[in-house]
């Protein structure tokens, strides 16, 4: 029986690692193939914000669920200490002592073999395959497979192989400064965003189409208006566009949702909801909006806010809160009486336009014979009472 062996840290494990694990599953066709993420590697520490071992392995199950009879093993988790190669093969060679053990590698590795710990138990005990990532990788791995060979006996296979030119360390930077969704699987993007792990920050053309998929296909428009105009007021009164953004594209997640739907939203969130809001059945989307934005995408506390106060304002807003409030009442497709003071206002003096906005929901309501939402109306006394 043939047991192919994939360690490693895959911190993240992106692409390339998938791609290497479908070679290795087509190539070699094991009878038993274990992708095996490390516990703590040996000879190097992982940095800050990385996610803990356990979060690698569930990481690594999200990667390889697609390769054909790739399972991932938690067989190092379960060792405590560094992670060495070789204790991994030796449980193995216990429980198989007579299957071949295929021991999969990248270039790096291989041609840097010697270093390893019990690297000649390892000659003795395995198989290696080598998955190279150019021309110039196969070459090396030629040169080193053949001195390995006359100095060791070792045994090694070089894998056919298309690679995707990735390296996790820059992998990890580029999630920093939004880039890197291409370079890994949705599944796997998607968790370390809602988890924000490596400090990560979501690209915003992704953002949009996870956001645009909570929205009635009328409402798309809308909330690209919205987006629009908020990045103008953050470039206009010195927020960070990307911030205004984010807080933009996801403020009306919940706004398709009933009643009903919103009040399921609220129990499982934990949200607790007063009778005023109750009350106002049409502000809740920005409650539970909010709460959506921090579980599915991990935003910070300061965008929740934004996203919590868009429809009602409140006294006393940040910037940012002041802004979102604002680009959804005059983004360009609105178009109702009383908008065009609130627009022509707010690039040049954003507390009046707040103030001119809140009036005229108030006064809207009240021409309606609704009764205004409290903080609406806390909202317009701290913004207007320095014009009055």
């Amino acid at each position: 029986m043939r047991i192919a062996l994939y360690g490693g840290s895959f911190n993240p494990p992106h692409l390339g690692h998938r791609e290497a694990a479908l070679t290795v599953s087509r190539e070699l066709k094991p009878d038993l193939f274990f992708i095996i993420p490390d516990n703590i590697p040996p000879h190097k520490d992982l940095e800050q914000g990385c996610p803990s071992p356990e979060e690698r392995l569930e990481l690594c199950r999200l990667a390889f669920q697609d390769v054909p009879g790739a399972q991932v093993s938690d067989l190092e988790l379960r060792r405590s200490g560094r992670s060495y190669t070789a204790d991994t093969v030796a449980q193995f060679r216990a429980e198989y002592p007579a299957d071949e053990l295929v021991l999969v590698m990248g270039t790096d590795m291989l041609l840097s073999f010697e270093q390893w710990y019990r690297f000649e138990y390892l000659l003795r005990s395995c198989t290696l395959a080598a998955v190279a990532r150019d021309e110039d990788d196969e070459r090396r791995l030629r040169e080193q497979a053949a001195r390995l060979e006359e100095r060791w006996g070792a045994k090694i296979l070089l894998l056919r192989h298309e690679p995707l030119p990735m390296q996790s360390r820059e992998l990890r930077e580029l999630l920093r400064l939004r880039m890197g969704a291409d370079q890994l699987s949705d599944p796997v993007y998607s968790r370390i965003i809602q988890k924000g792990w490596y400090d990560a920050l979501p690209e915003l053309s992704w953002l949009r189409q996870k956001a645009y998929g909570y929205l009635d296909g009328r409402r798309v428009a809308h909330v690209a208006g919205c987006e629009d105009e908020a990045v103008r007021l953050a470039k206009h009164w010195g927020e960070l566009p990307e911030r205004a953004a984010t807080a933009a594209i996801l403020h009306d997640m919940t706004k398709k949702l009933n009643f009903a739907e919103q009040l399921n939203l609220c129990r499982e969130y934990d949200i607790i909801c007063h009778n005023a809001e109750l009350a106002h059945p049409r502000i809740l989307h920005a409650i539970t909006g909010a709460a959506l934005a921090k579980a599915l995408f991990g935003v910070s506390d300061e965008i929740a806010s934004a996203i919590r106060w868009h429809t009602t304002g409140k006294p006393d807003m940040t910037l940012l809160e002041k802004i979102l409030y604002l680009a959804d009442y005059i983004e360009p497709t609105r178009d109702f009486p009383g908008v065009e003071g609130p627009r022509e206002l707010a690039y040049r003096d954003l507390d009046r336009a707040l103030a001119l906005a809140l009036k005229n929901t108030l006064d809207e309501l009240r021409e309606l014979g609704e009764e205004p939402f409290a903080a609406t109306a806390e909202a317009y006394r701290w913004y207007s009472r320095e014009f009055e």
